[in-house]
């Protein structure tokens, strides 16, 4: 599939792409987060057919997406990390969830197939502690009793880019260590204190993959396109799960998003026997009141018409499509919180949805 040529992948994560086309005045403008990116591309190619609008995204990490919607240089912003509703509120930002996906860790280990290793939190953690420095160290071992793990030095790949990707990935590891919480903690950039730094999923997916013994983390579509020997995780009922759309919906199963303040949920560390532990959602920005209502217009018609048309797509990458009455409730903040910008959810609410 053409969405995840390395040297493509590479180019968007360093310079922007435009997905669709030249960008001509109507097309519409966005940048952050790289956890996405396969999918927005995908539904940008199918939307740039039916309707004649591209879509310009830079695929340049959660941090970089969230400086420029502030800086209001694009149209949109997209996150992984979610805004705390404090600082969408101080920001004049509305925050809405887009797709659901999971990140998983992946290992360049010789004769190591995909889902063939095991791993925890904790073991992971102390991976990237700098604690845990061979691959046939007791701890993996007693994990995987049966593979036959060589004395090859551990190259952790660790995102030098802010990312909503390093939050999830930090934010699941907090979690499962109270040392890797206390000397790391969670964020978008964090200081890790051993490893290889590479940008964007796409850049530590290609370090992951050049580098002998190494362990990265990238979202699930791009270790699946580019056939990454993924490590299953032993998940908080203590189960070994393998990274899924129906792991990923199960983690995002009990999420309660009714009654969260301006969307903002961390599914990680989930509880159910099949939740996979590293789920996330990833979240668009775009203003209250828009300086080019026109464009933010445009925006909405493009997450409206992938809310509607864009679930097979989503699916087959993976991602977990929203559930309908969450789309209904974002098209309903759409309608109550943008002003300006005409009811673009009121007219396609009828419609057949994912």
């Amino acid at each position: 599939m053409s969405f995840f040529n390395p040297k493509r992948m590479l180019v968007a994560a360093t310079a922007g792409l435009a997905l669709v086309g030249i960008a001509q005045a109507v097309d519409i403008s966005g940048a952050g987060a790289t956890f996405p990116y396969p999918i927005y591309s995908k539904w940008a190619d199918a939307y740039k057919k039916q309707t004649n609008v591209g879509l310009n995204y830079q695929s340049i990490g959660s941090g970089g997406g969230i400086k420029q919607i502030k800086a209001k240089t694009v149209t949109f912003g997209a996150s992984d990390m979610p805004l705390k509703p404090e600082e969408v509120k101080e920001a004049g930002l509305v925050q809405f969830p887009m797709i659901i996906g999971g990140v998983v860790p992946a290992v360049n280990v010789k004769g190591v197939a995909p889902g063939q290793m095991v791993l925890d939190g904790a073991t992971i953690a102390s991976i990237y502690l700098g604690e845990i420095t061979k691959w046939n160290d007791a701890r993996i071992k007693k994990l995987n009793p049966k593979l036959a793990l060589p004395d090859t030095a551990i190259a952790p790949v660790y995102r030098s880019d802010g990312s909503g990707t390093n939050f999830l990935f930090s934010d699941y590891l907090s979690k499962a260590s109270p040392k890797f919480k206390d000397t790391i903690g969670a964020n978008t950039s964090v200081q890790w204190p051993a490893g290889i730094g590479a940008k964007g999923n796409e850049g530590v997916a290609n370090m992951t993959t050049q580098t002998d013994g190494a362990i990265g983390y990238v979202e699930y579509a791009y270790a699946k396109q580019n056939k990454m020997a993924y490590a299953q995780l032993v998940n908080k009922a203590g189960k070994a799960v393998s990274p899924s759309a129906d792991s990923f919906q199960a983690a995002a199963s009990n999420a309660d998003w009714a009654h969260a303040a301006s969307y903002y949920l961390i599914l990680t560390d989930q509880a159910g026997a099949k939740s996979w532990p590293i789920t996330g959602a990833s979240f668009i920005l775009v203003y209250a009141v828009p300086q080019d209502k026109a464009a933010t217009a445009e925006a909405l018609k493009f997450f409206d018409w992938a809310y509607k048309s864009g679930g097979e797509m989503a699916a087959a990458l993976d991602y977990v499509p929203l559930p309908d009455a969450l789309i209904k409730q974002v098209r309903a903040t759409w309608k109550a919180e943008i002003k300006g910008v005409p009811a673009v959810a009121g007219a396609a609410s009828g419609a057949k949805q994912m």
